[in-house]
């Protein structure tokens, strides 16, 4: 009918990543480190605290080091808010884009913020093979000159598996998500993104469909 509002529907979209390329930690080693400047992303003290303690790392590994948290089993994960993280860095790039989904978001970050969730808090990485060690020479010019230092990040080889769900408040947004997953194919995630390092592909897992009572495929 003419004048009543147009009704927005919450969805639950359930998301498959697969690096193409090895995907670089993040994390610091050094928990103090960590502590002021990484986890300080985190909405809230209780969940900084909560990230600190995954890092769980060595001293020995010190500044240089970037890692990956790990669950209970040790296994290693991604935060909840590195996934929506990744949505804000590719909905500000792309929101310049004439004609893209994100620019029609004006308070891009404030509407990913509250409106639309990384349902999971942990998000595990399932891959074969050990994590292994990347490490790149980080050049800086200073008084006395040009100085080289050696940058180290744990690494998991191409082919990883991530699966996590996205509930959005709006079901307008779901256009813009699918634009945002897509451009992962180009930035990727994880650390020294700019070099092509945690690109992945992405897929939407369908739940299968209930009749009577029973699941169909």
């Amino acid at each position: 009918m003419r004048g009543m509002k147009e009704e927005h529907k919450v969805k639950d979209i359930r998301i498959r990543i697969t690096t193409t390329e090895e995907m670089l930690g993040t994390a610091s080693a050094n928990q103090e480190i960590h502590e002021e400047y990484i986890a300080s992303k985190a909405p809230d003290a209780l969940k900084m605290e909560e990230e600190v303690a995954a890092v769980g790392a060595e001293e020995v590994f010190a500044k240089a080091m970037t890692v990956f948290p790990r669950g209970s089993d040790g296994r290693p994960i991604l935060w909840d808010y590195q996934v929506k993280g990744m949505f804000k860095d590719a909905c500000g790039v792309l929101r310049k884009v004439t004609g893209s989904e994100s620019s029609k978001i004006k308070a891009y970050k404030k509407e990913i913020d509250g409106l639309i969730f990384v349902m999971e808090r942990q998000i595990p990485i399932q891959f074969d093979g050990a994590v292994g060690i990347c490490q790149r020479p980080l050049r800086a010019q200073t008084p006395q000159g040009e100085r080289v230092a050696l940058v180290s990040s744990e690494s998991i080889p191409a082919g990883a598996v991530m699966e996590f769900t996205v509930h959005l408040m709006l079901d307008e947004h779901e256009k813009a998500l699918r634009e945002w997953l897509d451009y992962g194919a180009l930035r990727g995630l994880g650390q020294w993104r700019n070099s092509g390092k945690g690109r992945f592909s992405w897929e939407e897992i369908k739940r299968p469909q209930k009749r009577g009572g029973k699941a169909v495929q």
